[in-house]
């Protein structure tokens, strides 16, 4: 029997649940939690003060598809799981590797563990890494060129596309709004998809870094395919991973 979920893994689970299976009831939810079904309600209105679910008659339903928040709103999100996971990617990294780093409020937190390395080559399109990397000396650093995206703080399109084609890397780190197993790596702009294929096509490791609340959600409708070889990065129960690891993608799940 799987052990009881704390309470934000509870919710985040429920948001899950409705982003991908429809409507969800409070009973099944009160079974499947093995918790009470005032405890999920109290769940459901919380959510849905936050515009997450939309709640109805005897349960909930997803909420519509909603604009991208801010980069700076998200990344004080999941924060411990975030410096967590970027722990573990910085670990990975060793002297001389050519690295691509995407745009993302984990992969900043990455560039944040890097700032004192040595050695290494960077290339990137997020400003906030750029801004993290600045005053590292032992770093070479490259800007993707492109067009800003304010509210991801990045820079895509053609010129960035271009850059990358003329580039190749040791390890590439993804970013993501979520991951599904079935459709990959949800982005909210086809733009942000584009610039993630072209950094896996010209990387010899693949790294998506991605905390437990990101796992199995569908947000948006611009996609990444996962490939097999690909190692998913997070801090998701097993039952959130093991969709993926059908997939063939490597799953490490990083403590918290």
């Amino acid at each position: 029997m799987p052990p009881v979920l704390g309470s934000r893994r509870r919710r985040e689970e429920i948001v899950r649940l409705a982003e991908t299976t429809g409507l969800t009831s409070v009973t099944d939810l009160a079974e499947r939690f093995r918790v009470s079904a005032s405890t999920i309600r109290r769940d459901l209105a919380r959510l849905e003060a936050t515009g997450r679910l939309t709640r109805t008659y005897g349960g909930a339903m997803a909420a519509p598809h909603r604009a991208e928040p801010p980069l700076q709103q998200r990344i004080g999100e999941a924060f411990a799981e975030k410096v967590a996971i970027a722990r573990w990617a910085a670990a990975q990294i060793e002297p001389g590797d050519s690295l691509a780093l995407d745009a993302g409020s984990t992969v900043a937190a990455l560039a944040h563990q890097l700032r004192d390395h040595t050695d290494l080559t960077v290339s990137t399109p997020s400003l906030t890494v750029l801004s993290e990397l600045a005053g590292a000396d032992g770093l070479t650093v490259h800007c993707l060129g492109g067009t800003m995206r304010p509210v991801s703080q990045a820079l895509v399109g053609p010129i960035a596309e271009n850059a990358l084609e003329r580039m190749s890397f040791d390890r590439a780190f993804l970013a993501a709004d979520s991951v599904d197993a079935e459709r990959g790596i949800c982005e909210a702009d086809l733009a942000q998809t584009r610039l993630k294929e072209l950094m896996a096509q010209r990387s010899t490791r693949v790294y998506v870094l991605a905390h437990a609340a990101k796992l199995g959600r569908r947000p948006f409708h611009a996609w990444t395919r996962l490939a097999p070889g690909w190692t998913l990065v997070t801090t998701g129960a097993d039952a959130q991973v093991a969709p993926f690891r059908e997939k063939g993608i490597r799953v490490v799940t990083v403590p918290v």
